[in-house]
């Protein structure tokens, strides 16, 4: 070989690793924003329920590892209530709407917001691996309130949220009922998506190099965070997911085989033209009508029989 081609050589080699040592600093730095939410830089809510009329408390709770949650409440006065989750990176204001719709009928409302979100302590978001902790700590108090019968308590979740609420409510029957609106079925099936929505980034190659890198800093496999089987043992409670068709954030392929793994009693609504979590204000009327009705039925007072009564 001549000495030319000898060199040719070299030099692509040395810009081929310069290349991929460049990219891997990109993502490994990616990898880290996306599992980190510094407080200083967090979203915060810039409304309260009183902003709506509500009347509320702020309630804090500790969780078992010792970190303070925020959150609002909103006494019952038909002695059901639901807790409502926030998405990825968002805060309690996101589930003002959803609030003020169920006080409208009678529920009590809980507005938690997750660790490492809004006020609330917390340095890592795990994807629903450590904050079902959190889910724990807001159902005890809520169970515990004077104004709720303990055996009528739901839940809603916005993205994470959902998916979170999910996994909590498969070993929890103290939730007797879902709703989630653009929930994922796993991370591995929305991976490619969300990398490409939260950092600008191509899926490929990047999808696995953050891949690695997060496994690598949260300490957990990415393959891990899997809600189709928690959300197969929710029946016989009933669950009801939302899935919009133009969902950038969340693979819609991925809500519909969430929708798929679950068993009866199960809803979904799919429209092709939403974004992600937006059935709240795209339909607003359909949407207060299908929730409500749901929560009406999966959380009516019991007989002694057991059946709702009529």
């Amino acid at each position: 070989m001549r000495r030319w081609q000898k060199f040719t050589i070299g030099m692509v080699v040395v810009a081929t690793a310069a290349t991929l040592s460049g990219l891997g600093v990109i993502a490994r730095q990616r990898a880290h924003e996306l599992l980190t939410n510094p407080r200083e830089t967090r979203h915060m809510p810039g409304r309260t329920p009183g902003d709506h009329g509500l009347p509320f408390d702020d309630v804090t709770v500790r969780t078992v590892d010792g970190l303070w949650l925020a959150g609002w409440y909103i006494p019952s006065s038909n002695r059901a209530a639901v807790l409502l989750l926030h998405g990825y990176k968002a805060d309690r204001g996101e589930m003002l709407n959803e609030a003020a719709m169920l006080h409208r009928h009678g529920y009590g409302v809980l507005v938690g917001a997750l660790r490492t979100h809004d006020r609330s302590d917390g340095t890592l978001i795990t994807f629903g691996i450590q904050e079902t902790k959190d889910v724990d700590a807001w159902v005890t108090w809520l169970a515990a309130r004077p104004d709720v019968d303990a055996e009528r308590i739901g839940a809603i979740g916005n993205s994470m949220g959902g998916s979170i609420v999910i996994q909590y409510a498969a070993d929890h029957p103290s939730i007797k009922a879902v709703v989630a609106n653009s929930a994922f079925s796993s991370l591995t099936e929305t991976i490619e998506t969300s990398i490409r929505f939260f950092t600008g980034l191509p899926p490929f190659p990047f999808a696995p190099m953050i891949t690695f890198w997060a496994e690598r800093e949260a300490g957990f496999r990415i393959a891990d965070v899997d809600f189709k089987p928690a959300i197969a043992k929710l029946s016989p409670r009933p669950v009801f997911l939302m899935q919009g068709g133009q969902d950038a954030v969340i693979s819609p392929e991925s809500g519909r085989r969430l929708f798929a793994a679950a068993k009866d009693p199960k809803e979904l609504w799919f429209d092709r033209e939403i974004r992600h979590t937006r059935f709240d204000t795209a339909y607003p009327e359909e949407y207060e009508r299908r929730v409500v009705a749901f929560f009406d039925r999966a959380l009516a007072p019991q007989t002694p029989a057991g059946e709702p009564a009529r």
